[in-house]
């Protein structure tokens, strides 16, 4: 990073006016970065806010086109966000909008999870969340609307996917559920709420609860019987969701192949690695003999939450000191048990000016108490650092280089998932998984990123399954990661539902982590003796978040 601020340029103009425009169209997405002003609403979900946000999208487009770049760094910013707004608008052509229902990434879950990231530390915080409730009957309206223009159109999400959805909701709307609990919380650092505002956010609690459950008698009345009975979504949608989610063009025929030889070497890793466990052992019996271990296991959400904390700051206090530049302001990260009980780890980014560290979120599911160690170790290191926090931390820190655009919104699920797998291995090869134990972990979670290249791209493809009885489907997908994920039932169950609504999104990671050492051995072998692994990521994660083929461009000029 430089000390002297750069001078911005028109195409940097043009990448914060469509920051602007984001964060005015899409608030959700304005309280993610820490747009608080916009945090009393939401975004017109109906088609008319679909076609405001595609005619917004065109207006960019033709705007960033007309420019010439200045230096390397407008080079960048105009081919990422040309790229991108490019495929936003083939997506917008192909009706993606009118079937955007799945178990875990779309309207149906952002309304809510927009109240996780809100500040909640006084009352005028809490005014501005019932403001902001008292809105979520007409963001649900306009989201029926679209998914009822989808319906009229013959363009509708599978029948799976909503029906989980319907049946998630009720997670929502219960006496018990988000909504009640959210706001009986409510409580000031200054003290008691006044009066009337607990009134207000109790009826506008009350009244996004009924929302929440309108929308589900129209997921279950009227679109359950209109819905596709087919989870694949074909080549062609499937294409562009993958060039969605890696900001890469890849050839999906070679990637499944290659798909499958990685997953049969993760199996052999594994394989090996068992015997220094517990000679002569299969994977499944070290595994078994690894639970068993009383050692190894964190009991209930508190002892997980301390574990992750403790992890991650000892992460980050010994790799500052050794392979990383940490700069002071990202060595925070708060480890957090998410609101929800819906399954999943995931990582929010910080506030631009840091008021809100990076955090990590563990969403536990309903009835599971027990963590084991060995397994979620990599998991931290994925997450925090020198996995996405430092990624996507470093990209809101560098300020002094990058369009606001650059550092806060920029990049693809491939490029941060990629290298937070990458960033696992690192971490073996640092010697932080030098128990053998630990090393399962991590290799039953590249084996289970593995096992998801095959199966998103043979679901979504039609592929011939592999076994030679017919072509992939759900069920067998669902047979298949039971063979490749020591995890329970109800986690797998949810994970294949999830890559049979998200077509993409899954193989990203261990594509992106395959594009990422693709990477970096190219530029080692360029470099010769002079290679630096610390100045080679310093200057990958300089250029903040972009497309996988971009990334490529920068760092491996023709």
């Amino acid at each position: 990073m430089t000390s002297i601020p750069r001078t911005p340029t028109a195409i940097d103009k043009v990448a914060e006016d469509w920051v602007d425009t984001l964060v005015e169209l899409a608030p959700t997405l304005g309280t993610y970065i820490g747009r608080d002003e916009v945090n009393d609403r939401f975004g017109d979900l109906s088609p008319a806010g679909h076609e405001a946000i595609a005619a917004a999208t065109r207006q960019t487009l033709d705007a960033l086109t007309a420019l010439e770049p200045v230096d390397t760094i407008d080079e960048v910013t105009k081919a990422d966000l040309g790229a991108e707004l490019r495929l936003e608008l083939e997506l917008h052509e192909a009706n993606w909008h009118l079937r955007d229902l799945n178990v875990i990434a779309s309207p149906a879950q952002d309304v809510r999870s927009a109240f996780d990231l809100m500040p909640t530390a006084s009352a005028d915080d809490w005014s501005v969340i019932a403001t902001r409730l008292a809105a979520v009957p007409d963001a649900l309206r306009g989201y029926t609307e679209t998914l009822r223009e989808g319906i009229a159109r013959g363009v509708t999400p599978a029948r799976r996917q909503v029906v989980e959805v319907a049946t998630r909701i009720d997670r929502y709307t219960a006496d018990d559920g988000f909504f009640a609990a959210f706001v009986a919380d409510a409580t000031p650092e200054s003290g008691q709420l006044p009066a009337s505002l607990a009134r207000t956010l109790a009826d506008n609690s009350a009244a996004a609860r009924v929302a929440y459950g309108e929308l589900r008698r129209f997921l279950a009345e009227e679109l359950v019987p209109e819905a596709t009975e087919v989870d694949a979504v074909g080549r062609e949608l499937y294409a562009l969701n993958s060039r969605r989610f890696l900001g890469a063009t890849i050839d999906l025929d070679e990637t499944y192949e290659w798909g499958r030889e990685e997953l049969a070497r993760m199996v052999a890793e594994q394989t090996a690695i068992a015997n220094e466990i517990l000679p002569g052992s299969t994977v499944e019996e070290a595994v078994a003999h690894l639970e068993a271990d009383p050692a190894r296991k964190l009991v209930g959400t508190d002892a997980l939450q301390r574990w992750m904390q403790e992890t991650s700051d000892r992460a980050v206090a010994e790799l500052a000191a050794s392979h990383f530049d940490i700069p002071e302001a990202i060595r925070t990260i708060e480890c957090m048990i998410a609101p929800t009980q819906e399954g999943g780890i995931y990582y929010t980014g910080p506030t631009d000016d840091f008021s809100r560290p990076g955090r990590m979120w563990w969403s536990v599911p309903e009835g599971v108490t027990e963590f084991d160690t060995w397994r979620e170790l990599t998991t931290v290191y994925h997450e925090g650092v020198p996995g996405h926090h430092l990624q996507i931390a470093q990209a809101v820190y560098n300020r002094s280089e990058l369009n606001s655009w650059r550092r806060l919104l920029a990049g693809t699920s491939g490029h941060a998932e990629g290298w937070a797998l990458y960033a696992e291995r690192l971490m073996e090869q640092l010697g932080y998984l030098d128990d053998p134990a630990d090393r399962l972990g991590m290799l039953d979670g590249q084996r289970m990123r593995a096992a998801r290249v095959v199966l998103d791209i043979g679901v979504h493809l039609g592929k011939p399954r592999l076994d030679g009885a017919g072509v992939w489907d759900a069920d067998y997908a669902l047979e298949f990661m039971r063979q490749n994920v020591n995890m329970s039932d109800q986690f797998v169950q949810f994970e294949v539902n999830r890559y049979l609504g998200w077509p993409g999104q899954a193989p990203s990671y261990k594509v992106g982590q395959r594009i990422w050492e693709q990477v970096r051995e190219a530029v080692q072998q360029q470099e010769g003796e002079d290679f630096s692994f610390k100045a080679f990521h310093k200057r990958a994660l300089d250029i903040g978040g972009v497309g996988l083929d971009t990334l490529r461009g920068v760092l491996l000029p023709r």
